[in-house]
């Protein structure tokens, strides 16, 4: 039995940890920075741009989806993936107020 203590962090704190985790593979921070050149992808598509198989891609997709960073719309077998610019703006709105916070108020005893 685990000892998980999650959920009594702030959901401030717990937003913050899951989007760190989410952007903590170079494979995902690449599939985000893809799909802000291109606009929009096919699945398919997006492992000829990258080091890694098809299947590694749409594992990483699952993960950026279920977190609103990606959204899709199939087209017959195909689904086409772009950023979710307003869940985006939310996440850059919780690290922006995160490192203000920690920046503005730091004060380093150790000098």
């Amino acid at each position: 039995m685990t000892n998980n203590k999650f959920e009594e962090f702030s959901p401030e704190q717990q937003e913050l940890a899951n989007c760190a985790k989410l952007l903590s593979h170079p494979a995902r921070i690449a599939i985000i920075q893809l799909l802000a050149e291109k606009k929009e992808i096919r699945t398919g598509n997006i492992s000829d741009f990258l080091p890694i198989s098809r299947t590694t891609v749409s594992q990483h997709l699952k993960e950026l989806k279920e977190m609103g960073i990606i959204k899709g719309s199939i087209d017959g077998l195909k689904i086409h993936y772009c950023l979710d610019m307003a869940r985006l703006a939310e996440h850059q709105k919780v690290f922006s107020q995160f490192f203000e916070k920690s920046i503005t108020s730091f004060f380093c005893a150790c000098d």
